[in-house]
């Protein structure tokens, strides 16, 4: 029962994170909130991330092109151009990281208006912070783990962030239905949309990429738009108008 609940505050914690701070907030900027609450989320993204921290910056700014040229050659990450989901991720990492580091520079349009925290990036994107991750999940899964296939969940942990990343970006564009023609492959994927917090919405994200509700039918529900209208009664961040 321990891992159980352990594996899944860790699965939607850090799919909380992708999706509101690095998704809704990093990349569309669907919402403010002042710099105390943006440092909060930062370390909420860094602690519910653990060893596979994703940098802002960095994820801001291929989520932009993958809006801007989605499912075309210059994609970052459309299915459509690659064999496996293994090799769609390769790829993705590679352009991840050019810009992670600064080895590449963005065009125009994607750069800016993102929350950078360069002590937080450091520890992040550091081998002492992914081990000393690494070594928890190993440590408290040697702690409580009660049968031998519990421990195939560990790869799971240790690559947290890019598997939700890889499981939108191959799953959103390939299978499910559409309610709009956006000129792409764009999907929506229920019911397994619940367990992406509402990221499975890819159909209804293109077609109006700034609505922080990713719900466009009457009978289809957006997780994590709720929580964000609570934060904002709570004034903890404030929905801009679309």
């Amino acid at each position: 029962m321990a891992i159980l609940i352990f594996f899944l505050s860790h699965w939607f914690l850090s799919l909380f994170s992708q999706t509101f701070f690095l998704h809704r907030y990093s990349s569309h900027k669907m919402f403010k909130m002042e710099l105390f609450w943006e440092r909060f989320f930062y370390l909420v993204l860094l602690i519910s991330q653990g060893s596979s921290f994703l940098n802002p910056r960095a994820y801001a700014i291929l989520h932009r092109m993958h809006h801007a040229y989605s499912d075309t050659e210059k994609d970052p990450h459309s299915p459509h151009f690659f064999k496996d989901v293994f090799g769609m991720m390769i790829a993705t990492k590679n352009m991840y990281m050019n810009y992670l580091h600064f080895k590449v520079e963005p065009e125009p349009a994607f750069r800016g208006n993102y929350p950078e925290w360069p002590l937080v990036d450091r520890i992040g994107d550091s081998w002492i912070w992914r081990i000393a991750c690494g070594l928890f999940y190993i440590g408290f899964y040697i702690a409580f783990a009660q049968y031998w296939w519990m421990y195939l969940l560990l790869p799971i942990h240790f690559l947290m962030g890019p598997l939700h990343g890889a499981i939108v970006n191959w799953c959103g564009h390939k299978y499910g239905y559409s309610n709009h023609d956006n000129e792409d492959h764009s999907k929506n994927s229920l019911p397994w949309d619940f367990l992406l917090m509402g990221e499975l919405f890819q159909n209804n994200h293109h077609k109006k990429p700034n609505s922080p509700n990713f719900a466009s039918k009457w009978w289809e529900f957006d997780p994590t738009y709720p929580m964000m209208k609570v934060m904002h009664w709570l004034r903890i961040i404030k929905i801009r108008k679309v």
